[in-house]
């Protein structure tokens, strides 16, 4: 098990086996990467501080959708928080999320008609 996981895995909002090995956490991390909209927001956020009624808008999505994104992302310690007022607004909690979406891209560019064309990954 990883170290810390036992103590997070009580309150946690997602189900993962009692002793998660490193595999499936490092399976989960990339499922959070996997989704569009937060794969949005986090490029967004990377660019400077949102909140989340800027980030709906620039997204086009309702701030209730945008919300339980965020809420995701900083679960799993993608974005962090600062409150002014009553406004929260988000941004990147570590800048190497960044260079992990930029080197997937890079990686990307090079198979990206093999993963169009892709059978055997769920959503294709």
């Amino acid at each position: 098990m990883i170290v810390g996981v036992a103590s997070v895995l009580v309150s946690a909002p997602f189900r993962l086996p009692a002793a998660p090995r490193e595999g499936d956490l490092l399976a989960k991390y990339f499922r959070v990467l996997g989704d569009r909209t937060r794969l949005a927001i986090l490029e967004l956020v990377a660019g400077g501080e949102r909140s989340v009624g800027e980030l709906a808008q620039l997204l086009g999505e309702p701030q209730s959708k945008v919300s339980n994104h965020l809420a995701c992302l900083r679960w799993c310690g993608f974005v962090r928080t600062r409150r002014e007022h009553r406004t929260v607004h988000y941004r990147l909690a570590d800048e190497r999320v960044s260079a992990v979406i930029d080197l997937v891209r890079a990686l990307l560019h090079d198979n990206a008609a093999h993963v169009a064309i892709c059978q055997r990954v769920e959503g294709c």
